[in-house]
């Protein structure tokens, strides 16, 4: 390093620049590999320098031991995860995919087995009356068999519920009324309701 003179001392380390004999072949591999980076040669050397320290490499022997151990562990790590991954995967396909798969596959084969097709109804298409701004007190004829048909469909199904009702007198306490039903028979007409 250059020894720069201060009341009469020298003073090592501040400033300038300092000669480092090297070998020709590395001084020309050096200067190849520094271009790179387009940085000077000591910003460069400044660079690796502080890379090995920081890492804690050491260019002789012990330094690729280390980056391979750190990497054997971060792949241990990484396998630890996708262990988990794949247990956590396996465990959904476990309890919700493959019981919803069969359950839609049980429903289809009992659809194919059925034979029956969705009928399509053609669709009717109504003339153009001029009387459309009157208001009409009437309901077409297919509109109204349909409401029929579901009213029909409606009070059959509520004498159903009504005939599975019975009345329970306890010991003690108020009597009430209770229905016989199944909890998927309850939620489909809770959803038939909305």
């Amino acid at each position: 390093m250059e020894k720069q003179k201060t009341n009469g001392r020298t003073k090592k380390g501040t400033g300038g620049y300092s000669n480092i004999t090297v070998n020709k072949e590395t001084a020309t591999r050096f200067r190849a590999y520094s271009k790179q980076f387009n940085k000077s040669h000591s910003e460069v050397l400044d660079g690796m320098v502080q890379y090995f320290k920081e890492n804690n490499l050491y260019p002789f022997g012990e330094g690729t031991k280390i980056i391979v151990d750190s990497i054997k562990k971060l792949e241990r790590q990484m396998m630890k995860k996708f262990d988990r991954l794949i247990a956590i995967i396996k465990n959904m396909e476990k309890t919700s995919i493959r019981p919803t798969y069969e359950m839609m596959l049980i429903l289809y084969e009992a659809y194919v087995k059925d034979g029956r097709k969705p009928k399509r109804e053609p669709v009717k298409i109504q003339e153009e009356r001029i009387d459309f701004l009157e208001p009409r007190n009437t309901v077409p004829k297919t509109e109204h068999d349909r409401m029929l048909k579901e009213f029909e469909s409606y009070k059959k199904h509520c004498n159903e519920i009504l005939n599975n009702v019975e009345k329970v007198e306890p010991m003690m306490g108020k009597t009430y009324l209770r229905v016989n039903m199944d909890i998927g028979e309850f939620e489909k007409l809770k959803y038939h309701l909305r």
